[in-house]
Order: C-alpha cells, then sequence, then structure tokens
C-alpha cells in the first residue's frame, strides 16, 4: 500500500492576532486615535495624521509579515522591523508631546511609574484599557501609550531572535523547497525498492509453486 507523502515547503502562517504585542499595537492604534480626539487640534496639525498612521502602521505591518512570512522569512523580517520603527516613531511623538507640554515623564522614581508597568504587562487587549481612555488625563494616557511602546519593543525584538532562529534551522523558501523535493525522492525511492523486493519475493514464490506442481504431475504420472 502506497504512503501518504507530507512534506511541506510552505511555513505555518503565525495567528498574529494572539500575539501579545500585537494585541497591544491594536490597543496603541485606538488609544492614539482617542488621544489624538482629546488633546490635539483637530485642524492645522499634522502631528495628528502622524501619529494615527504610525499607530496604523505598527499594527498593519505585524499582519502583513506574518502573513508574507508563509512563503518569505525575508520579507517577514522587513516588515516586522517597519513595524518596530513605526512603534519606536509613535512613541518619540508622545515624549515630545509630554515634553512640549511640560508634563512628567514616569520614571523609576514616579510613584505610579511600578503601577503603570504592572497594569501594562498584564493587560494586552483594547478592551482591558477603553474604560480608561475617556478618564486618564494627557499625562496619564501619554504614559500608558509610552510604556506600551517600551513593551511591543522588547517583545518584537525577543520574537525576531526566535524567527532568525527558525530560519538557522529550516532555511528559506528554496531550502525548503529542495527538502521538500529530496523527501518526495526519498520516500519514493523507498517505495519503489519495496515493491522491488516484494516482486522479488513474489518470483520466488512463483517458482517454488511451479516446482510442486510438476511433482505433482510425476507422481500423478506415476500412479496411473
Amino acid at each position: 500500500m502506497q504512503q501518504e507523502i507530507n512534506h511541506h515547503y510552505l511555513r505555518k502562517q503565525a495567528r498574529w492576532e494572539n500575539l501579545w504585542f500585537y494585541q497591544k499595537t491594536v490597543t496603541l492604534y485606538d488609544m492614539t486615535v482617542v488621544f489624538c480626539r482629546r488633546f490635539l487640534p483637530a485642524y492645522g496639525d499634522r502631528t495628528v495624521d502622524q501619529m494615527v498612521q504610525a499607530a496604523r502602521s505598527g499594527k498593519q505591518n505585524i499582519v502583513e509579515g506574518s502573513a508574507d512570512g508563509v512563503t518569505s522569512t525575508e520579507m517577514e523580517a522587513k516588515l516586522l522591523n517597519v513595524a518596530r520603527a513605526s512603534i519606536k516613531e509613535l512613541k518619540e511623538d508622545y515624549l515630545d508631546y509630554l515634553r512640549s507640554h511640560k508634563l512628567t515623564l514616569w520614571d523609576e522614581s514616579h510613584p505610579r511609574y511600578i503601577g503603570m508597568q504592572h497594569f501594562c504587562q498584564k493587560h494586552n487587549k483594547v478592551e482591558e484599557y477603553e474604560p480608561y481612555f475617556e478618564r486618564w488625563t494627557d499625562e496619564e494616557m501619554a504614559n500608558a501609550a509610552v510604556t506600551l511602546c517600551c513593551m511591543v519593543d522588547t517583545m518584537m525584538q525577543t520574537y525576531q531572535k526566535k524567527k532568525e532562529k527558525e530560519f538557522v534551522t529550516d532555511g528559506g523558501i528554496k531550502e525548503r523547497m529542495t527538502a521538500a523535493r529530496l523527501g518526495f525522492r526519498s520516500d519514493r525511492k523507498e517505495e519503489l525498492e519495496s515493491a522491488y523486493r516484494e516482486t522479488n519475493t513474489l518470483r520466488t514464490r512463483i517458482q517454488q509453486l511451479e516446482q510442486e506442481n510438476a511433482l505433482l504431475r510425476q507422481q500423478l504420472e506415476k500412479g496411473k
């Protein structure tokens, strides 16, 4: 019976919606939209478009990178780098806002720093932040956004290192296609060798049966 051949050269697509750093970028996007609506001018300030676009770019490039990663490790790496760069740009915009409005950037010495860190570490999904979007002051929201940006960047670095190890182990699509072809050929060779052995066994058995039949015919002839 022919064995099923199961050699794949396409990589399994990452479920980006389950990645914590992706969930945090969704939160950052929605948070940024609300922040700009509440605290920045509705017209005449290019910062609004830049911040919203940077937040969207961070989120979207994770999705596109994960999808393209099925066939291209190189494209996935490039798009994830674009996502990281966009999140860094967004972080700078929030830092600029805090500085230009004479607000406090919460560091380790700030009494609310640890609480904000713990909250952002524990919560990823936008639904967990939405109740605060209309309650936080601009200082609170900007510091939450900066914290999320830093966490996303750190998480993405770890994720990219994991992807680098996978590339070293499994190779790119050309290497995987070659492995798939070699695996297919190996299976076919094994199947042919098995069929050859089985054929030889059957031939030997047929010869034995023919010899047995010849002896039986001889015995019948003598008995007549």
